[in-house]
């Protein structure tokens, strides 16, 4: 149950995410952009494969014990 204590925990405030939509991209190159976009496409499929994997886990969870609301 680790990791529902890990969820239970308070996050940081200003995540990589948000640092990083506040960030100029302006002295970026056309190249440096391209690459920086496949780098946060990379990012969201990693984020997006977890998130699936977490909502699996989590209606396993519902389907034995039942959902708390």
């Amino acid at each position: 149950m680790a990791a529902m204590d890990d969820d239970a925990r308070p996050r940081p405030k200003g995540d990589a995410a948000s640092l990083l939509a506040g960030e100029d991209l302006a002295p970026y190159s056309i190249d440096e952009l391209a690459d920086r976009i496949r780098l946060l496409e990379d990012e969201i499929a990693r984020v997006e494969k977890h998130r699936l994997k977490a909502a699996a886990h989590r209606d396993a969870a519902d389907a034995l014990f039942g959902r708390k609301d």
